[in-house]
């Protein structure tokens, strides 16, 4: 029995730190979902962040972004030029039940919405759920501006994917900051997901947040049909 013990006992210490040896060798990196907007749509309300890059699984890599976001940017630019903001908002289409913060926007919401041919109220519900019509909205996770877009700085800087950052196609804060910038790239985004996709439903599940399903289309839709 003296011998048996004294074979065994080695053998369980060993194991032991080996265990322990592994375990200080697992990277302390977390990994975690990208918040809104997933890549092609952002916002980021969920994420947590550490002094660590945030590494992203299940999103479209940099190649795929880019097809969606080519030429995003430029298209926004030259149409901010063309804004009209005199336009009367006696004649505002939005419903009078959105409140005063989204109201002021309507005659940007107006244009953008006959420009990329969707429903101003539809764009008034995103605008609620996502920053409550405050222009100087940023979320938690780095999300800008009245659309909650994830810019290329800041904080959605640390949100990395397989090839590199996930939003370095993106405008940068300052621009999104912007409220005719932010309201034409966010709502740009939309009508390119509405296009790819097909329904609404499956437009706001790809701007809205990841990994949780179509809660955050289904809040959205749910203000758009009661603010009719």
């Amino acid at each position: 029995m003296v011998k048996i013990h004294s074979t065994i006992i080695p053998a369980v210490l060993l194991g032991i730190i080996l265990i322990l040896l592994t375990i200080s060798l697992i990277s302390p990196n977390e990994t975690v979902s990208a918040g809104t907007q997933s890549l092609i749509g952002s916002t980021g309300h969920n994420a947590s962040l550490s002094a660590h890059p945030v590494f992203v699984d299940q999103l479209p890599s940099q190649n795929e972004q880019a097809a969606v976001e080519e030429t995003l940017i430029d298209q926004v630019d030259s149409a901010s030029s063309d804004f009209d903001d005199t336009a009367n908002l006696e004649d505002c289409p939005l419903s009078h039940d959105y409140p005063e913060a989204i109201q002021q926007w309507c005659n940007l919401i107006t244009q953008v919405a006959r420009d990329f041919e969707l429903d101003a109220n539809f764009i008034a519900a995103v605008m609620l759920q996502e920053s409550g019509g405050n222009p100087d909205a940023y979320s938690k996770s780095g999300a800008v501006g009245l659309m909650q877009v994830m810019p290329k700085d800041g904080i959605a800087a640390k949100f990395m994917c397989v090839n590199g950052p996930c939003f370095a196609n993106r405008p940068t804060s300052e621009e999104l900051f912007d409220p005719t910038f932010n309201i034409q790239y966010g709502v740009r985004m939309l009508a390119g997901l509405f296009n790819r996709y097909g329904t609404l439903r499956d437009a706001l599940k790809a701007y809205g947040p990841m990994d949780i399903g179509f809660n955050y289309a289904d809040k959205v839709l749910a203000i758009y049909e009661n603010y009719q």
